[in-house]
This record gives structure tokens, C-alpha cells and sequence, in this order.
């Protein structure tokens, strides 16, 4: 009888991966990793980090061990570094020390080769004094690290520096010392092609010393440019606070922000970033959220009100009572979803891997056959050896492994720094081919809880802001959640001051009906409308129900004063959002599961021609499936548990930031600030990235179909070769660069076209 095997439980783990320098060191550890039972790897080059799935079984000394046979380090990011990881990291700390030495030695060199008139007696040797360490101790990383890949079967960009600068100075000594350039007065006539006139008297001593100073420049530059591409993940862990002041009775005292507990109360002054996320208990300011969220606008604060951690107090004293702490906070789960996202890898870049991890056998194979060749063909062999080593040197895969991450990297932190979360390149890939959008109403379109709308007063009575005055003093005493919106819009509309719960006496609530109670002396009643209502009234009420709204009346010690209409406001942006997607070609449908008539009120204002209410969650997982059959790519918006099945089954969901975990975890996107705006945004920004990865990619492509052909023929000198490798790796970098300033719209164009959009609450 057989017997069947419970599937091994699987686990994922980071590990940094030292050494890699091109594309075919990408798909090198990912083959070896995966050569591993139950294991699958995405390795960035960009960041040089590996994502491995392994099963829960299977130690991380093991990958480690993988990783290392193929020539490589490794190891794990909490760890302190090892022997071979010091060395890694001395090469990356020394890189700018050792071009500096280099620059010093080559340049000498280049002039001396390059400018006939200045070669003076026994300039050849000058040269090859200046560039031997040049040649041995500036390539020095590479020799090592190509030594290390040629042991274990393994050739890289490496490979083949080492290998163009071994030949190049290896031809230059024999030349020297066997084959008549070093005779006293030799002179040496400059040309960019690889050919020579004067048989073996002929040196190569400034491509010896151009093809590693060129290369060491690149990496540099190109080093300096992928920190750029990282910079929002670096500001996001600068947001975390080192120390704040906790309040115990009434003793303050600080202590380290790691010390903070669920419940713990903490003080955040004015001009001090919120420690963690929390509810202020007393005190009230504006939060600036704009470094966390992207909310461009202070966001006004009080008791009961919600902060989040790494946001700047821009006002009074807050005391505030930590609700999450550590890997819990909003921050925390932001530069996760960040670093996950920029640990993914496009199909276009799996691709690009495969290709390098053949292209550099095929190139070492060219390299041979064209010094066969040109030797075979009676050229010089000064000039068989210059065609060989710029072929080496100019078909490096660099730019092919630095195509996507860079741009990934710089297009996530500026997507986290809109408040737009994607978990990875397939999310992007995603998001810049949906046709069509489902929208959740209550929380995504709408507030998703009551306010007051409009506020109708009868002309001849107190005022609007006086019966709101006291109809909101009447509410202090109710906990019905028309009452709770109703002092809460009092409070924004009125004075601080002006709603006295002190001046309130005789309170009584009836269930089904209202409250009422006297206010100053006078009989303040707050409930359903009934009896005969003056004719403004009368209008307002009807105006209230076609809306859907839930109309509320108050009366003045007997006297009908004004009917207020409370329902679940459109969010201010949704109307710009809706219209910015239209005008992207993705169509909205509204999916809820409120009423027909607030649905279709919401529609209307909105412009949305297809409207879906009383959606029940498998109801709306079923209209998902229903538009994907008709061959729609469908996006899902919402924010609470009814939508995580829709979200799941959509070829792409997105969450509100301030919905459930269950929808969050559920989906693809993440908004984090609290404006459905920035669903327009994502679209742009992942239509923009999706085109700087095709642009990477094509330049890199189409770098070595240019380039390698004309190093096989005679017509690319190995310093050119050095020279233009160089440039279309830092290329590359610097186009991805681009997605770190990218803007969604003008402030004053959204502004503009918010005055002339409608608004109204449902």
C-alpha cells in the first residue's frame, strides 16, 4: 500500500549574496538554488539580496552551501559578515580608493599612448612600470573573482575583464621585451582602430590600463546611481524614533522606542515625529502624514483620533496610547511591502537572465574564433589580439541584470512615497494592462460612515449655526450614531467653544424617535420629521429622501427649524479619480452592497454608467469572474472583509490602506493615504515603470548587437570596448532614475479640476 507524503511546510528566507556582478551571476545562484529539492530563488542584482523558498526542513547553512559552490558569499542579513564577506565588503568600501590609485596610474599611460609628439626616449617602459600594478592589483577583484567562477565551471563579466586585461598587458610585455617595442626612440602613432603598421612594434599597455579604470568608473557611478534608486526605502527606516518620553501617572521620563507596549501612554510635543501608531487621549494638533502616507494635507487631530507611527506633530502637546507596536505598525508594514515588492523580478527580466546565462559561453567562443581568424587571415597579430580582447571586453551582460531591478527599486519607493504600495513586478506588469475597475462604495468611493450633508433652516428662525449649536448640545447626551455626526460636524463647522454640554438639562432619548432636552432654557427636540412642515422644509426632505439620505428634524420649543440630511460622503477625490481612470481607458463599474437607491445616487454623481447594488461578497466574486470571461482584465477596489474574496479572484486587487487586514492581505495594491486619487496615480506610475523597463531592456539588447559585431570586424578598440560597456550600464541606471522625480499631476491642475467637480453625500 502506498503511502502519501504530507507536503513539506515552506519557508522564506533573505539572504545577501556577495560577488555578483552581471546578469549570468543572476541566473548562476538561482541554478544553483534551485537545483535544491523544494527550493525556488529570485535574485536582484540591484540590491544583491536572494529571496529563497525552501521548505521548513531544509537549514539555511544548506543554501548557503549552494550559493558558495557556485563560486559566490552568502549569507544571512542579521549576521555579522564572515572572513569572505569582509572581503566582499572591503572591495565595495576601497572601490572608490582603488579608481583613484588607478586613475592616477592610467592616465598617464593614456596620454603617453594617445599623443605621439609628448612619447620621449624610453616612454614605453614608463608605461609599462605605471601599468603593472594597474594590470594586477586595480583588476586584482576581478582576476579573484573570475578565478573563483572558472573553478567552479563559471564564466561572468569577470571572466572576461580579467581575461581582456591579462591579454592586453600579456601582448604589450611580449612586444616589449621579445618583439622590438622596447628599443630606445620607438615611437607609437594613436588610432582608435585595432590595427597596426610596424609588425610586433606595438604595445597595448593603455587598453591594459583603460579597460579596468573605464570599468571601475562604471561601477562606481553606477553604485552611485542604484543608492539613488533606494533612497525612499532608506528615508522610510529613518522615519522609526530612537527614544520617546512615556508618561506613568504623572511621572515623564524617556526611554528607547522599543520599549513601548500595546497601551503604553507616550507624549509627542509639537515638531516630534509619533513614535508608533496610536490614539491621542488628550490634546489636539495637526499630523503631517505626507513622509508616511503621502497625504499632502495636515490632517487635523484630536481625542479619540488615530496617528500614525514616523507622522510630525505640526501642533499642540499630544498624549497618545500605543495600539501597535514593532512589526505591527503602519510604517513597519509599508517598508515590508516595499522591500518585498523590490525582491520580485518581471517576466521580461527572467527573460534577459536566460539570455545572459548563455551569452557569455557564446562570447568567450566569438573572442576565440576571431583571433583564429584574424591570425588565420594573415593580419597582424598585434591586431588579432586587439579584435579578441574588445570583444571580451565589450559583451558584458551588465546592463541586461541591472534593466529591471533599478527601475523596480526607484519606482516602488516613489509609489510608497504617493502612498501607492505594489507587492511586486507582476503587480505592476498587472496594473498597466487592466480595462476595467471594480468599485467598492462605503470606504472607497464614500467616507464610509455618517456626516451631515446639507442643513436647511427656515428663513425667519435663529440661524443655521445657532439650531446646530443646539441640536448638537442636545446630541452630547446621545450615543446614536446620528447623534455622533451630528456634534462631530458641529465641531468642525462652529467654534471650538461653542457646543457647551454644561448648558444642557432634561435630557431624554425615545428609541425609534429622538432625543430632546432644554438648551439654555429652551426646549431643543432632535428626531424624525413628522407633522406639517414649512414649505423650505418640506422641500428639503424631499430632496433628502430622493438622495437617500436620512433626514433629521429639530425643533425649537415646539417650532420646526431645520431638517439636516446626513449620509456617507463621497470621498473629495473620487470624482476626479473616477474621471482619471476613464480618460486612462479603464472602465468603472460600482459593486456594493448598500441599497439600489444611495448606489445609484452615487453613480450619477460620480458618472459611473454601471452600477451593481446589494452585492453580496460571492456575488461580487461572481461579477469578477463574469467580466474576466468576457476577457476584461479586472481590478478590484475595496476595504473591508466582503471584498476579499473579489479582491482574490480579480487579476488584480487593490485594498484601501485604511481597510481590513483581510482585504489588505488579499490584494496586489495597497493605497496607503486615504484618497482614492491615488489609484489614477498607480496606474500612470506602473504604465511609466512598465515603459523604462522596456526602454532598459531595449538598450541593453541593442547595445551588444551594435557593439559586438563592430569589436569582431577591427572596428572597436579595446578602450572604446571598455569605455562604452561602462557607459551603458551607468545608462541604464540613470534612465530607471528618472521614476524617483516622476509626478502624478500638478497640484493645480487637481486643484482646478476639483472646484469644477460636484459634490454631494450619499
Amino acid at each position: 500500500m502506498s503511502r502519501e507524503t504530507a507536503p513539506r511546510p515552506l519557508v522564506t528566507t533573505d539572504l545577501i549574496v556577495g560577488g555578483m556582478t552581471c546578469a549570468a551571476c543572476v541566473r548562476r545562484v538561482e541554478k544553483k538554488l534551485g537545483a535544491l529539492e523544494g527550493v525556488r530563488a529570485t535574485v536582484n542584482l540591484a540590491t544583491g539580496t536572494a529571496r529563497v523558498e525552501h521548505p521548513a526542513d531544509l537549514g539555511t547553512d544548506a543554501l548557503v552551501a549552494a550559493i558558495e559552490k557556485g563560486g559566490y558569499i552568502a549569507r544571512l542579513p542579521q549576521l555579522p559578515a564572515s572572513g569572505g564577506d569582509r572581503e566582499a565588503g572591503e572591495s565595495e568600501a576601497g572601490a572608490p580608493q582603488r579608481l583613484l590609485v588607478t586613475a592616477m596610474l592610467a592616465v598617464p599611460v593614456l596620454v603617453l599612448s594617445m599623443v605621439s609628439s609628448l612619447q620621449f626616449r624610453n616612454w614605453q617602459w614608463l608605461c609599462f612600470v605605471l601599468a603593472a600594478p594597474v594590470a594586477f592589483w586595480s583588476t586584482w577583484p576581478f582576476h579573484e573573482r573570475a578565478r573563483r567562477g572558472l573553478r567552479h565551471g563559471a564564466a561572468t563579466m569577470d571572466t572576461l575583464v580579467s581575461l581582456g586585461v591579462l591579454a592586453s598587458f600579456g601582448w604589450s610585455s611580449y612586444a616589449l621585451f621579445l618583439g622590438g617595442a622596447g628599443a630606445p626612440g620607438m615611437r607609437m602613432p594613436f588610432t582608435l582602430l585595432p590595427t597596426a603598421s610596424d609588425g610586433t612594434a606595438h604595445v597595448y599597455l593603455e587598453s591594459a590600463v583603460a579597460v579596468p579604470l573605464f570599468v571601475l568608473l562604471g561601477r562606481h557611478l553606477e553604485a552611485r546611481a542604484r543608492r539613488g534608486t533606494s533612497a525612499a526605502l532608506r528615508a522610510l527606516a529613518e522615519l522609526g524614533v530612537k527614544e520617546v518620553t512615556v508618561r506613568d501617572g504623572a511621572v515623564e521620563r524617556t526611554v528607547p522606542a522599543a520599549h513601548l507596549t500595546v497601551g503604553r501612554i507616550f507624549l509627542v510635543r509639537p515638531g516630534e515625529r509619533v513614535a508608533t501608531d496610536g490614539e491621542v487621549v488628550e490634546g489636539a494638533s495637526a499630523v503631517d502624514l505626507s513622509l508616511v502616507t503621502g497625504e499632502t494635507r495636515p490632517v487635523e487631530v484630536a481625542a479619540g483620533s488615530a496617528v500614525t507611527g514616523g507622522s510630525v506633530n505640526a501642533g499642540g502637546l499630544l498624549l497618545v496610547r500605543a495600539t501597535a507596536v514593532g512589526a505591527d505598525t503602519q510604517l513597519a508594514r509599508i517598508t515590508a511591502l516595499v522591500t518585498e515588492a523590490q525582491a520580485g523580478k518581471a517576466r521580461a527580466q527572467q527573460l534577459a537572465d536566460t539570455v545572459a546565462g548563455v551569452f557569455l559561453p557564446v562570447v568567450l567562443t566569438l573572442a576565440v574564433t576571431v583571433l583564429g581568424f584574424w591570425i588565420g587571415a594573415g593580419a597582424d597579430p598585434q591586431a588579432a589580439v586587439a579584435a579578441c580582447v574588445a570583444v571580451l571586453v565589450v559583451a558584458c551582460p551588465c546592463a541586461l541584470g541591472l534593466a529591471t531591478p533599478t527601475a523596480l527599486m526607484a519606482a516602488t519607493g516613489r509609489g510608497a512615497q504617493l502612498g501607492v504600495l505594489v507587492k511586486g513586478p507582476r503587480a505592476l506588469e498587472a496594473l498597466r494592462q487592466i480595462d476595467t475597475v471594480v468599485l467598492d462604495k462605503t470606504g472607497t468611493l464614500t467616507s464610509g460612515h455618517l456626516t451631515v450633508a446639507t442643513l436647511t433652516a427656515r428663513a425667519d428662525g435663529p440661524g443655521a449655526q445657532e439650531v446646530l449649536r443646539l441640536a448638537a448640545t442636545i446630541e452630547t447626551g446621545s450615543e446614536h450614531p446620528v447623534g455622533r455626526a451630528l456634534v462631530l460636524h458641529a465641531y468642525r463647522a462652529l467654534a471650538e467653544d461653542a457646543v457647551r454640554p454644561d448648558t444642557l438639562s432634561g435630557f431624554t432619548a425615545t428609541p425609534g424617535n429622538g432625543v430632546r432636552g432644554h438648551v439654555d432654557g429652551r426646549l431643543v427636540e432632535v428626531g424624525s420629521p413628522e407633522g406639517e412642515l414649512p414649505e423650505e422644509l418640506s422641500a428639503a426632505l424631499a430632496t433628502a429622501l430622493e438622495a437617500a439620505h436620512t433626514p433629521v428634524l429639530v425643533r425649537v420649543d415646539g417650532r420646526p427649524e431645520a431638517v439636516l440630511a446626513l449620509g456617507d460622503v463621497v470621498r473629495p477625490g473620487s470624482y476626479h479619480a473616477v474621471d482619471r481612470l476613464r480618460r486612462l481607458g479603464v472602465h468603472p463599474v460600482l459593486a456594493t452592497g448598500d441599497q439600489e437607491e444611495p448606489a445609484r445616487a452615487v453613480a450619477a454623481a460620480l458618472g459611473i454608467d454601471e452600477t451593481h447594488s446589494r452585492c453580496t461578497p460571492e456575488r461580487k466574486a461572481e461579477l469578477v469572474r463574469a467580466l474576466r470571461a468576457e476577457g476584461k482584465r479586472v481590478a478590484v477596489v475595496g476595504d473591508g472583509v466582503n471584498d476579499a474574496a473579489a479582491l482574490a479572484g480579480a487579476d488584480l486587487g487593490i485594498a484601501m490602506g485604511t481597510g481590513t487586514d483581510v482585504a489588505i492581505g488579499a490584494a496586489d495594491v495597497t493605497l496607503v493615504r486615504d484618497d482614492i486619487e491615488a489609484l489614477a496615480d498607480a496606474v500612470r506610475l506602473a504604465r511609466r515603470t512598465l515603459a523604462t523597463i522596456r526602454g532598459n531592456l531595449l538598450w541593453a539588447f541593442g547595445y551588444n548587437l551594435v557593439t559586438l559585431p563592430l569589436a569582431m570586424v577591427g572596428l572597436l578598440s579595446p578602450m572604446l570596448a571598455a569605455a562604452a560597456m561602462s557607459l551603458s550600464s551607468v545608462l541604464v541606471v540613470l534612465g530607471s532614475l528618472r521614476l524617483r522625480h516622476w509626478q502624478p499631476a500638478s497640484a493645480a491642475a487637481v486643484a482646478r479640476r476639483r472646484r469644477r467637480s460636484p459634490r454631494a453625500a450619499f
